[in-house]
Order: structure tokens, then C-alpha cells, then sequence
């Protein structure tokens, strides 16, 4: 009989718990398609008397995770500490470095030290796996990394994180504000008690950098994306963007333009034509652009228990079948470095809301700082009446360079009639 793939567990929350019912469910088909048989020898927590409703008395415990590195009984370690340092970091060290396979759902470690673990997991001759890391039960990694390989990528971009795009669907479906969705999302467990990743895009620049890197064969480099996030957003902007045929979505995208890489997270307005502006509710979608294959079109559940689990079993099946390459879809030396593209020389049209003093001569200011910035009006509008002295006005601008729209933005902040700093969102061409 085929020896078992035994594996150390460090991390018994949601995705660990998950990943153990999994492989208790669909034993008998997983050992089938990974041509022995996977189980768990060996967990690690940090409660040890928390009641997780898994029968956990038939694995070993270890208090300390880093452990498992080295332990005679564990094959493989599978992390599911999260953090982008500390025991998540040293146990992925560890792990390499005793020439083991580990599989992580780390995206944050890996946007941070993707680079350090996989020079170490190819130094080792290790695998380094992590499907789960990105858009949870959807196989955007091995499409990447795999079924993509022979193309070369003009662009990848997608809604990566399903926080915000569970807010922002619910605003639109039921007319309400940010702030009254946000704390209903906390109360149902949708959103954590300190939403910060989420809404202000972290979580979703983490993911991008993953998805860069392999798309590109680039470097992962987190401090190069730009990051803006949704918590700014008014029930106005949506409903603007809806009477104009858009949704509003929070994209990441990653282009490559000669020697230069633009990675950037923000919200924009999504063509109702385009496949993002169906994506609703929690799920996640990437859409990469290949010169050979065309647009491909991944969609899912990005987050929970059954999803990430599937993808951390997904790769211990490569694993135990002795499937392994390198990290980011090619070796370390072959990275490039690019160097980081101006997003304000980007083309485009843009979406600006203003809050200002509901007085007149001020529509005359606003449109004037427009022509003297170079930027043509397509549409304004004041989409409600004044309110307590103060008026919305919301611009939709002709093609134009982003420079020239966040100078326009930066004059009418100045504005003595200017009441808040002015949003500003691109507009998604129809072809994405």
C-alpha cells in the first residue's frame, strides 16, 4: 500500500477546520486523484481548549507550530496562521529550510516575502504552494501559473475581495449608505470587527501582487501598488453610476507597458456590459488577457471555509502526485524587476463627486478649474437638492490624462466653497 501524505496543521479556525472535514468527507475520492492517501498526523493552535466541533483527539498536538518543521510524522506543513510576520514567517522558514513542501492561503506573507520563501522553497528544491491565497476556491493560480503559461499578458485585473463587494451590492440592491451596510456586514460576520484590510483595499493590493507576479514573472512588489478604498463612497455614487448604465466595483489591475508595471487598487465604474459588473455578493472574478488565448474569466466564492480549503487540497494533491515548480510560475533569477508605471499618465474618463456650498457662481468655479486643467466636461449634474446649505455635484469626464483630473480635484478642494475632498473613480471602457 502507498504510504500516506502526512500533514502538520498549524491554524484550527475556519479554513483549518475546513480543510480537516474536507479530507474526512472526500477521503476515499482525494486519495484517488492524488494516488495515496492525505491525512492530518499533526495540529497546532493557539487555544488549546477551544471546542472547534472537530474531533481533534486523534492528531498529535504541538503548542509551538514551528515544530512541525521538523517533526518525523509530518510530511508536508500547511499554514493557516495568517499575518504577513511572526509565527506565519518563521514557520514557513522553518519548513524550507528542512526541505519540506508547504502550502499556506498566506496572502499577505506572500505579497511581503513571496520572494525570500520562494528563493528558499527553489534553493531546497521545495514546492511552494499557494492557491489558496488568492480568491479562495478559484483555481486563478494554476490558470496562471499553468493553463496561461504559453501567452503572454497584457493586463490582469479583477474584484478580489468580496467584503466590498458584498457592500457594495447591497448598497445598490437596497438603496442604503456605507456606514449602515458596513455594521450589518460586522453583525453577520461578513466583515471583521476592524474592517481596515478590506475596505481600504490592503487585502485586495495583497492578492493583486500575487496575481502580478505570476501574470508578468515580475517580482512580487507590494510597495508599488496604489491603494484606494471604498470607505468614501456615498450611496450617491451608486446610484449615479447605475443612471448612467455602471456599477460601482472595487478592481484591482495590473498592466505591463514596456519596463514598467502599473498595480493599482481603487474603485471604479464598471460597464453594466462588462463580465465584472455581474459579479455580486462576496464572490470574487479575475479576468486575465492573453495574446493567444484571449480574456479568460474566473469567478467564485473567494472566501470561507469550503472554498479555501478546497484550494489548500487542491495543491497537497499536486504534492502527494510529486507535481512541484517554481513559485511564481518561473525560477527567481528569471523575475524582472520593472519599475513602477505613473498612474497619473493613464488615459481614460473619470467619475468625480464634489460636496460644495449650495450657492451661486459656484458651478461657474468648478468648471472653470475643468478648462483650466485641461479636462473636458461629458456630463454634470447635481443629483440632489441642497441640503443644510450644501449640494452634490457629480462630473463624468471626456478621455483625458489622470494628471490632469487629480489637479482639477486638488484646485476645487482649495475652493472656500468646497466642503469635502472630491472622489474621483475611473471609468472601465467596455472592453474592460
Amino acid at each position: 500500500m502507498v504510504a500516506p501524505l502526512r500533514i502538520g496543521l498549524a491554524g484550527l479556525g475556519t479554513v483549518g477546520g475546513g480543510v480537516i472535514q474536507l479530507l474526512d468527507v472526500n477521503a476515499a475520492l482525494v486519495a484517488r486523484r492524488a494516488g495515496r492517501p492525505i491525512i492530518v498526523s499533526a495540529v497546532s493552535a493557539r487555544d488549546r481548549s477551544r471546542d472547534r466541533g472537530i474531533d481533534l483527539s486523534r492528531f498529535r498536538w504541538e503548542d509551538d507550530a514551528t515544530r512541525l518543521a521538523a517533526a518525523d510524522d509530518v510530511d508536508v506543513v500547511v499554514e493557516l496562521v495568517g499575518g504577513a510576520d511572526g509565527p506565519a514567517l518563521t514557520l514557513a522558514r522553518a519548513t524550507l529550510a528542512a526541505h519540506k513542501p508547504f502550502v499556506t492561503a498566506n496572502k499577505a506573507m506572500l505579497a511581503h516575502h513571496g520572494l525570500l520563501l520562494a528563493e528558499l522553497a527553489e534553493a531546497s528544491s521545495t514546492p511552494l504552494k499557494f492557491e489558496a491565497a488568492v480568491a479562495g476556491g478559484i483555481p486563478v493560480i494554476k490558470g496562471l501559473r499553468e493553463g496561461a503559461a504559453a501567452n503572454a499578458l497584457s493586463g490582469v485585473y479583477g474584484i478580489l475581495n468580496g467584503t466590498c463587494n458584498y457592500i457594495l451590492t447591497r448598497m445598490e440592491k437596497e438603496g442604503l449608505e456605507f456606514s449602515a451596510v458596513l455594521a450589518d456586514a460586522q453583525a453577520l460576520g461578513f466583515a471583521e470587527a476592524d474592517p481596515s484590510f478590506d475596505i481600504d483595499g490592503v487585502d485586495a493590493a495583497h492578492k493583486l501582487t500575487i496575481l502580478a507576479s505570476l501574470a508578468f514573472g515580475s517580482r512580487p512588489d507590494f510597495g508599488a501598488v496604489g491603494i484606494s478604498g471604498i470607505r468614501a463612497l456615498r450611496l450617491v455614487d451608486i446610484r449615479q453610476a447605475a443612471s448612467m448604465g455602471y456599477r460601482v466595483r472595487l478592481v484591482g489591475m495590473a498592466e505591463q507597458t514596456g519596463d514598467r508595471l502599473l498595480q493599482r487598487v481603487h474603485p471604479a465604474l464598471v460597464p453594466m456590459s462588462h463580465p465584472l459588473a455581474a459579479v455580486e455578493g462576496p464572490l470574487n472574478a479575475v479576468v486575465a488577457e492573453g495574446n493567444f488565448v484571449g480574456r479568460l474569466f474566473f469567478m467564485g466564492r473567494g472566501a470561507g471555509a469550503g472554498p479555501t480549503a478546497s484550494a489548500v487540497v487542491a495543491d497537497l494533491i499536486d504534492i502527494a502526485r510529486g507535481e512541484a515548480g517554481p513559485a511564481f510560475a518561473m525560477p527567481v533569477d528569471a523575475l524582472a524587476t520593472f519599475a513602477p508605471a505613473d498612474p497619473s499618465s493613464q488615459q481614460g474618463r473619470y467619475y468625480l463627486r464634489l460636496a460644495v456650498a449650495d450657492r451661486p457662481g459656484v458651478l461657474a468655479e468648478l468648471t472653470a478649474i475643468l478648462r483650466d486643467c485641461g479636462v473636458s466636461i461629458e456630463a454634470l449634474q447635481q443629483p440632489s437638492p441642497g441640503d443644510d446649505g450644501t449640494a452634490i455635484v457629480t462630473i463624468v469626464t471626456h478621455a483625458t490624462a489622470e494628471r490632469a483630473v487629480n489637479a482639477a480635484a486638488t484646485a476645487m478642494a482649495a475652493l472656500d466653497s468646497s466642503l469635502d475632498d472630491p472622489l474621483i473613480m475611473p471609468i472601465l471602457g467596455q472592453e474592460g
